[in-house]
């Protein structure tokens, strides 16, 4: 199961508006809690990410690289452990 991560509300209206802006993400009501608003990828959204998924993969493999063995498993399991 994937960690639901906490976000500061304003921090996370500031990373959304600029998507929204562009189109890469729709944001709705929730119907079972009106309170609460789903967050849906455009296809336009989609498509910008299956655009730079490849690019993510191959800069993130990169960096690590430059990371000895032992510091890149150990940054990894700090990082698993923050979720």
């Amino acid at each position: 199961m994937a960690a639901l991560l906490a976000m500061d509300h304003t921090t996370l209206t500031a990373n959304l508006k600029p998507l929204e802006r562009r189109g890469l993400v729709e944001v709705a009501i929730d119907d079972a809690d009106k309170r609460s608003r789903r967050l849906l990828l455009t296809p336009a959204g989609r498509e910008l990410l299956v655009a730079a998924l490849p690019i993510w993969v191959k800069t993130h493999a990169a960096l690590e690289n430059l990371l000895p063995r032992s510091n890149a498993e150990e940054l990894r399991a700090d990082l698993r452990a923050l979720c």
